[in-house]
C-alpha cells in the first residue's frame, strides 16, 4: 500500500482522511470508500482521522486481500468493560477477539453490499456502548 504517512498538519479529521484516501494506491479501495460510507453513515457522532496509517473512527486495517474493522474500547481496557460488549450480530459478522473488541472482515465488494445493513446495525450498538 502506498498512501501518505501523515497528511496536511492541521487538517480536520475529514480532510486527514480524505487526503490518505486520495493519495491510497491499494486494490481494495473502492471497497475502503464504500466501508467509510457506511460507517460515517451510521451515526453523526462518528469522528475519523488517521490512525496507524490507515483511516479509524472505528480502526479499520487495510490488508493485501481484505478489509478489517476493529471494533473496540479504546487502547486500554476500561474498567466497565468486564463483561464484555454486548452486540446483537444474527448475522454473525463480528469476529469476537477479546472482551473487549471484535473484528469485521470483509473480502470484496459483494460481501460488503451484503453486509451493509448488519454492520451499520451493529456500530450504532458499538456507539451506544461507547457513550
Amino acid at each position: 500500500m502506498a498512501a501518505a504517512k501523515k497528511s496536511v498538519k492541521g487538517a480536520s479529521g475529514a480532510n486527514e482522511v480524505d487526503e490518505f484516501m486520495r493519495k491510497l494506491n491499494h486494490p481494495l479501495k473502492a471497497e475502503l470508500e464504500v466501508m467509510r460510507s457506511i460507517i460515517l453513515g451510521a451515526s453523526p457522532e462518528i469522528r475519523e482521522g488517521i490512525k496507524w496509517n490507515a483511516p479509524s473512527f472505528p480502526t479499520i486495517n487495510i490488508r493485501k486481500d481484505v478489509v478489517l474493522v476493529i471494533l473496540h474500547l479504546g487502547a486500554k481496557v476500561k474498567d466497565n468493560s468486564t463483561a464484555g460488549l454486548t452486540i446483537s450480530d444474527p448475522t454473525g459478522l463480528l469476529e469476537w477477539l477479546a472482551k473487549d473488541r471484535a473484528a469485521v472482515k470483509f473480502l470484496d465488494m459483494k460481501a460488503i453490499k451484503a453486509g451493509r445493513a448488519a454492520l451499520e446495525h451493529i456500530v450504532r450498538q458499538w456507539i451506544a456502548f461507547m457513550s
